[in-house]
């Protein structure tokens, strides 16, 4: 179970490393012919981070399977 905890904040603070890197480089972001606004990306950051930090903090206090 530590582990998949691990892996999953791993993963989510990719996510949210992309975010923040979307957000301090302005880089536009375009899906068809729509461009995805910026907050979009505050919305990411804040939610995969803190999901991040959650598994974190599962996985400190979980027992290795």
């Amino acid at each position: 179970m530590r582990s998949y905890l691990v892996v999953t904040g791993v993963l989510f603070g990719a996510v949210a490393l992309a975010h923040l890197l979307r957000l301090i480089y302005a880089a536009p972001v375009q899906i068809g012919a729509e461009a995805v606004p910026m907050w979009i990306s505050v919305i990411g950051l804040v939610i995969a981070g803190g999901l991040c930090i959650w598994a974190f903090a599962l996985a400190r206090g979980a027992r290795g399977a």
